[in-house]
């Protein structure tokens, strides 16, 4: 106290310090920094009588309102879970046809879908559902379909798979192997009028009389494949296996047919469901009223 005196300049009293010549003022704190810190005491004492604080050995203090982090989530988890079962009895009462009659339904089951596709697709399709030419898995984000681009006949694809043994209702096709049936030159002129069809060469009359005697049956006249038949269309720029003269002639003389597993059976229907609303969502998938106007695309309603 002896040390203590009053600043001249400010007035303010010294609270006895001193250190080379330098000296420290006793300024009190600011009233509204006082209260604030009063506040936040009172805030305090309130939250731990209020909210678990006190860790324990086992537990923490329950609080007076008996809340925790944990039942929240559990409250939550049971919302959800509650919103999504309501969701999956709706997708189950829906036929798959019709699904997009109900934008917030599609939008719900395409969301579930993309995890589904997460999961069971890309192994083969892709993260990005671009597929791979080299392996034969198409690429789901154009608007090229053996089978048919709708909903229901992506359902119907999902369900029984391609070439799927032990299930009489999965998808066949079969191209006959050419090993042997041409010549090079009568090769060369099959694959120049194959090229011809999508605008990349010319053709001549001998490829156009081959193609006529050996493809027409199954790829149409102009290319434009069959759905039925699950044959491809060749004249586009899509292709599975490759569009270099090489992959063409490969095809031809000794065909790869690919395989695609059936998911009735190991997924439930809904999800099944959402699958298919996906895969439509990507880009390529079409309404089967459009399909029909195109008069290269032979269209079976039963797919």
């Amino acid at each position: 106290m002896a040390n203590k005196r009053i600043d001249e300049p400010t007035g303010t009293r010294t609270v006895g310090h001193e250190w080379d010549g330098i000296e420290e003022l006793d300024t009190p704190l600011p009233r509204w920094w006082l209260w604030t810190f009063y506040l936040t005491v009172v805030f305090a004492i309130g939250y731990v009588i209020a909210y678990p604080a006190w860790p324990m050995i086992d537990k923490a203090t329950q609080g007076v309102l008996g809340w925790t982090s944990r039942g929240q989530l559990a409250k939550e988890m049971t919302a959800a879970d509650q919103a999504r079962a309501t969701m999956r009895e709706q997708l189950a009462r829906t036929p798959i046809e019709r699904l997009g009659e109900d934008s917030e339904l599609m939008q719900q089951a395409v969301a579930g879908g993309a995890a589904a596709f997460r999961v069971n697709c890309v192994q083969c399709h892709g993260s990005g559902a671009a597929g791979s030419q080299e392996l034969g898995y198409p690429n789901l984000n154009d608007d090229d379909w053996l089978w048919g681009g709708d909903l229901k006949a992506i359902h119907y694809t999902l369900t029984h798979g391609i070439r799927q043994p032990g299930d009489d209702e999965t998808r066949t096709s079969q191209m006959p192997p050419f090993a042997g049936a041409f010549d090079n030159a009568q090769l060369d002129q099959l694959v120049d009028h194959v090229l011809s069809l999508s605008g990349k060469a010319e053709s001549s009359r001998a490829g156009a009389q081959l193609y006529a005697d050996n493809c027409v049956a199954c790829h149409g006249a102009s290319g434009g494949g069959n759905r039925e038949l699950g044959a491809p269309r060749l004249n586009d720029a899509i292709w599975l296996r490759g569009s270099s003269r090489e992959a063409i002639k490969r095809q031809i003389l000794d065909p790869r047919m690919g395989m695609m597993p059936k998911w009735e059976g190991r997924l439930d229907p809904v999800t099944v469901k959402m699958l298919a609303a996906y895969v439509h969502s990507l880009g390529g998938g079409e309404d089967f009223i459009e399909v029909a106007k195109d008069p290269e695309v032979e269209v079976d309603e039963q797919p």
